[in-house]
């Protein structure tokens, strides 16, 4: 693509005015530079219905855990756009050891030492891994 052919969609890969996207393309001498790019039409609407997807999922599952189906666990690995695998790996568990994370009854049953393993790769503290879903106002 050359420099004049890089799209410039704006609808969504702006922040703060600024483009966040680097496209890599053919200049007028024939050498490759890097572009900034605001995207294009296409592509920005296959990202949105993605995250929309996403946001459903996350409004699911933090239903569950509020409803003490599932640990919060789940609702922070798909926050995270984690999987199974992914998850077992970054916490040094077997697969069939993180999913038996997902049960409530299991999860209050943890370790400080694997809660903070969790809270780690979540990128978030102890307390919000143990007390998310539950009402603030309630002792």
């Amino acid at each position: 693509m050359n420099v004049n052919e890089v799209p410039q969609d704006e609808r969504d890969l702006k922040h703060d005015g600024r483009i966040n996207k680097l496209m890599y393309a053919v200049d007028k001498d024939g050498k490759y530079t890097g572009i900034n790019s605001a995207g294009w039409e296409a592509e920005n609407f296959a990202l949105e219905q993605a995250w929309e997807d996403i946001d459903e999922a996350l409004v699911k599952v933090e239903a569950q855990v509020k409803a003490g189906a599932l640990s919060p666990i789940v609702y922070f690995m798909q926050k995270n756009l984690m999987d199974i695998a992914l998850l077992a790996n970054y916490s040094g568990k077997w697969q069939w050891q993180v999913k038996r994370h997902f049960k409530p009854s299991v999860f209050k049953s943890l370790s400080p030492e694997m809660l903070g393993k969790y809270a780690r790769i979540f990128n978030v503290t102890v307390d919000e891994l143990v007390n998310f879903g539950k009402d603030k106002g309630k002792s």
